[in-house]
């Protein structure tokens, strides 16, 4: 238990009452033995990709042992050098079966000036398992890249997720983020990013899943720190049965960074009266002439609308996912792969069931 302890705390502690500083898991069980990991798919130029990865230096990251397991123990490391002028897709896939139950997965992506690409990255329990993942995903993004990064977490229930994400963004770079969150007993995930550069822009969107006893805890930190920087958090999420999330979202305006502007909004839908919803959106400013927005909401569906669908022929859970749906619609937008969004949509369904 000690192992996760104070775990994905925040940047700055808020008070105790709060209950959201950090998460405890209680009696985790932690895999003995980190087998190796061969079920894993690759799609797209491979030549892009090598084993050789950088030293890891997390400046929060999930917790110390998470992080120094990624670095002693990582059974899966993966170097994406991305060099191309035109956007390409490169696909890469972690399939769980009985066979491949742990994986820790350290992943390096770097973007190089003027280049453009588009990498997604999926988990997924192939069977009826209990599973492990702890992965942690670095992104530099040099001067004018535009890399869109598209994380999908497809897990069971029964299996449990632990995922770090670390950002530099340059001068004119871009970079834009999509993760699905549906999957694990616990999923628990540190995003942090520093937009080091002028015109540095990076979007974040969000959209979670929860049903059963399923644990979200999502721990969003932006540093801007050039000028004219801008970050973009749109977090969207529906809640089930006993399912609850954590939403901790921070956005720091560094001394240098005038005229950035940083914007994050997190909405939850409660689909059950037990389900629960607590977030914690936070804008610190050590500098002028900056704007900072933020937004929190949680609620019941609307009464009249399902009614309304309803009347039109939809029986009551069909009526439910076509909401749930519609709510995370404009995220989903973001993915170009049809293949890939058709089986999102599928999960919503089966998750809705």
């Amino acid at each position: 238990m000690e192992k996760l302890q104070l775990l994905n705390e925040t940047p700055i502690r808020t008070s105790k009452n709060f209950n959201i500083n950090n998460i405890k898991i209680e009696n985790f069980e932690f895999p003995e033995t980190i087998k190796k990991f061969s079920n894993i798919n690759i799609i797209g130029d491979l030549s892009q990709i090598t084993q050789e990865v950088s030293l890891i230096d997390l400046k929060y990251g999930l917790n110390e042992y998470l992080t120094n397991q990624v670095k002693t123990r990582a059974n899966q490391k993966l170097k994406v050098v991305v060099d191309n002028k035109t956007n390409k897709e490169t696909k890469i896939e972690f399939n769980f079966d009985r066979e491949n139950l742990e994986l820790v997965d350290n992943i390096e992506i770097e973007a190089n000036e003027n280049s453009k690409a588009t990498i997604i990255i999926k988990y997924l329990t192939c069977e009826n398992i209990k599973a492990f993942h702890n992965g942690i995903i670095r992104v530099n993004a040099k001067q004018n890249s535009n890399i869109k990064i598209i994380v999908v977490n497809l897990m069971n229930n029964m299996s449990n997720n632990f995922l770090a994400i670390q950002n530099t963004v340059s001068k004119d770079a871009k970079l834009n983020y999509t993760i699905i969150d549906f999957g694990g007993k616990y999923s628990i995930t540190n995003y942090h990013s520093n937009l080091d550069g002028e015109n540095a822009d990076n979007r974040l969107n969000t959209i979670y899943l929860g049903k059963e006893t399923q644990c979200f805890d999502l721990n969003y930190i932006a540093e801007l720190r050039g000028e004219k920087s801008n970050i973009n958090i749109e977090v969207q999420g529906a809640l089930n049965d006993n399912a609850k999330k954590h939403f901790k979202g921070t956005i720091d305006f560094k001394k240098g960074c005038k005229k950035a502007k940083g914007n994050e909004n997190e909405s939850c839908m409660l689909l059950s009266n037990t389900a629960k919803s607590i977030s914690l959106p936070m804008l610190l400013c050590s500098e002028e002439e900056v704007e900072g927005n933020h937004s929190s909401s949680a609620g019941k569906i609307e009464e009249k609308e399902l009614f309304y669908i309803m009347s039109r022929g939809f029986e009551f859970k069909e009526a439910l996912k076509l909401m749930v749906k519609a709510k995370f619609n404009k995220i989903l937008e973001n993915i170009k792969n049809e293949e890939l969004k058709t089986e999102i949509l599928q999960e919503i369904d089966t998750k809705l069931n």
